[in-house]
């Protein structure tokens, strides 16, 4: 009969909760969504349609030239301009008004013997040569500049290779020490480096390899002999390299996890990301300072207005002026602009057949100030003119890289004219001033752009002012605050002890101060607590109050730094947010007791759970106060304060569920596991319940409504 009692109290429980709980209580935070798409759409177009050349109308001597399988195209110092046919095996050099020069296909090799191309995929012009990556023939073959043949450079030789390892070079860079880079189709180790004679001398930066939690976890038990059938897990290869002023490479890959893809997008991480910047060592050195990091399309998701979903696929990438370098995405048919800081500069191009739209994109370069992109399925090649608004671009960022600081800001300032959503002209502006030591202004425009590294280095040079200005008075502040702190600690301490000796009721004050004795002696505190009665149901509610204004305090007190979007929530939220778990805990806990011999009421559960919410308020404050004079590079400290808070509070609530049920900590253990679950399962009941309630509600209005249409 007694447990057939505690059964039904437990029942009960659950039902009274249902009844006060509203539906969807916890409201979530509202999260910010970028697109890109968004931002090309409202902003001016740095680059517009020019000319569009039919490849297939290309002729030489007089003849036609036979085009199927355009792959690649390349634009030397000199403007002249390389196209490379995978079919019919040729590499059509043409200068800048697209007349074409000479054509590389047959030649006489190092033996003496008539050879050719066979598929090349991949071009790249130095200062006295061409390298041409002779796909099929698994080889580089080198080129004077007037196309005649110097050499060729066969497979590398290199015990590091797989067993029956397949070379296919598809693209080619040469970096000024005579250094190739050679992207193969097939080798997964990373970019392959080797010299003019084809001595292999490394491979630099292999990609990262993506496998899921629970391959990892199904391996382990695996024998040797299944794990040899299963898939093998290696690198994704790379598709495309290019190579800027500096020596550094751009590498491309498209076959990556699409979702680690695009969460290396998302947090601005290197580890997965479809585009990277190596050095020589093959460590990615790109800066992504953007809101995201460089990668092509942010708002993957399938939106009403969107015909084409899930990441990009990048397959090719272009080194611009002053620093600037473009990728492209062959699944939407469009070309991404990036600055050397990782900051989206403008998007152009689409899926179509019209002009300025590109039907199965293939690869870019740079034509001066003009951009050529190849258009695989239409053969031919569209010319892309910079505007007015891509001129001012590049000279703000030529400027700035020159450090003609006062140019750059008019410069920034026409561009804002135009667009004032760009925020690297805000942020441009930004630097100038801070270089010009205007550092309120400075912050005013970081701002603007949300950028809060460049905000926090301009408050920095402020808040040394501000130190060296009050060099006395700070140390004399914290020292008093300190002397107060103690001063109040003792006085807490002396009401406690002489509280202690009271008989009969305590005043609220003294409920109140006792709280400063449970937070540092939580056995000896919750168990007076309960049985001496030296707290109640008002201090418990006094302190959910202080925790429901400390939350709110902090959501909207948070400094900029923070807190850049001044997001911040209701108070009524933070009372649903406090009030809620505190209740369902309460509930759970004292429903799961009373079947396990568990020695606390309702009440008592109650006022130990409210009084453990204390060191939320003493650590969430100051960290809240000191996150509007905190840096950046100091936001360790202000993590460091809020989670000290939880963990001590957490550690409170345990311990108090410990003392009131005057339970052992292994059966406490047992005892909050089970909380936790039954919190769980009144929160999905509750659901289930509104669910229900709302749809009956919705059948009796629709009947009522359709009696009142027939009468």
């Amino acid at each position: 009969m007694k447990k057939f009692t505690r059964i039904i109290a437990f029942a009960a429980c659950l039902i009274m909760l249902l009844g006060a709980l509203p539906v969807n209580a916890i409201t979530p935070y509202s999260t910010y969504t970028y697109s890109i798409d968004g931002f090309a759409l409202v902003s001016p177009d740095a680059y517009v349609p020019d000319s569009i050349i039919d490849s297939s109308n290309l002729s030489y001597k007089g003849k036609a030239i036979d085009i199927v399988d355009p792959r690649d195209l390349f634009v030397d110092k000199n403007n002249n301009i390389y196209l490379v046919l995978g079919s019919p095996n040729q590499i059509i050099v043409m200068n800048e008004y697209f007349n074409v020069k000479f054509i590389i296909s047959e030649f006489t090799n190092n033996q003496g013997v008539p050879d050719s191309l066979a598929g090349p995929s991949g071009v790249f012009v130095t200062d006295d040569k061409i390298y041409v990556a002779d796909t099929d023939n698994r080889r580089i073959v080198m080129f004077n500049l007037d196309g005649s043949f110097y050499k060729t450079i066969e497979e590398p030789d290199a015990d590091v290779f797989p067993a029956n390892s397949i070379y296919k070079p598809e693209a080619v860079a040469v970096d000024k020490y005579g250094r190739i880079y050679v992207v193969s189709t097939t080798t997964y180790m990373g970019v392959i480096a080797i010299n003019e004679d084809g001595v292999f001398q490394g491979f630099v930066g292999a990609q990262q390899v993506t496998i899921s939690a629970f391959d990892i976890f199904w391996r382990r038990f695996m024998t040797d002999e299944q794990r040899a059938q299963t898939q093998a897990y290696v690198s994704t290869e790379y598709n495309n390299i290019a190579m800027d002023d500096n020596g550094f490479i751009y590498v491309t890959t498209s076959s990556i996890d699409e979702s680690s893809q695009q969460s290396a997008i998302t947090s601005k991480d290197s580890k997965y990301s479809p585009v990277k910047l190596l050095n020589t060592k093959g460590t990615d050195i790109m800066k992504r300072n953007g809101f995201f990091g460089p990668g092509g399309e942010v708002n993957v998701s399938n939106l009403s207005t969107a015909t084409i979903t899930g990441p990009s696929r990048i397959i090719d990438v272009a080194v611009g002026p002053e620093g600037t370098w473009s990728i492209v995405d062959e699944k939407r048919s469009k070309v991404y602009t990036y600055d050397e800081e990782g900051n989206l500069l403008h998007i152009f191009g689409d899926s179509g057949t019209q002009l300025g739209n590109i039907a199965s994109i293939k690869a870019i370069s740079y034509l001066g100030d003009d951009i050529l992109v190849l258009d695989k399925s239409s053969l031919n090649i569209t010319k892309f003119r910079r505007t007015e608004y891509g001129d001012l671009l590049i000279s703000a960022i030529k400027n700035t890289n020159e450090r003609k600081y006062d140019e750059t800001i008019n410069y920034w300032q026409d561009i804002l004219q135009r667009n004032n959503n760009f925020d690297s002209a805000y942020i441009g502006i930004g630097k100038s001033l801070y270089r010009s030591a205007e550092y309120e202004e400075a912050m005013d425009f970081y701002k603007s752009a949300y950028d809060t590294s460049n905000y926090s280095e301009s408050f920095k040079e402020i808040r040394k002012e501000w130190i060296s200005k009050f060099f006395i008075l700070i140390p004399i502040g914290a020292v008093a605050l300190i002397i107060l702190v103690v001063l109040f600690f003792k006085y807490a301490a002396k009401i406690n002890k002489a509280t202690s000796l009271k008989v009969g009721r305590k005043s609220f004050k003294e409920e109140l101060l006792y709280t400063f004795h449970l937070i540092f002696h939580p056995f000896d505190g919750f168990w007076d607590l309960k049985h001496e009665y030296r707290g109640s149901i008002r201090g418990g509610i006094f302190w959910i109050a202080v925790t429901i204004i400390t939350f709110f305090y902090q959501a909207i007190g948070t400094g900029y730094i923070f807190n850049p979007r001044d997001s911040y929530s209701t108070i009524f939220i933070q009372i649903i947010s406090v009030v809620v778990p505190v209740i369902l805990w309460t509930t759970a806990n004292w429903c799961l007791t009373t079947l396990f011999d568990g020695e606390g009421s309702f009440k008592d559960i109650f006022i130990a759970t409210s009084y453990a919410l204390a060191p939320l308020s003493l650590f969430i404050i100051p960290a809240t106060v000191y996150s509007n004079v905190a840096l950046e590079s100091e936001s360790l400290v202000i993590n460091l304060l809020i989670g000290i808070g939880f963990a001590w509070a957490g550690m409170l609530v345990f311990f108090a569920s410990q003392v009131t049920h005057d339970y052992t900590f292994s059966k406490n253990i047992l005892t909050t596991i089970g909380t936790i679950v039954g919190m769980a399962i009144i929160m999905f009941v509750a659901l289930l319940f509104s669910t229900l309630l709302t749809k009956v509600v919705t059948f009796v209005t629709d009947i009522i409504t359709e009696i009142s249409y027939r009468m």
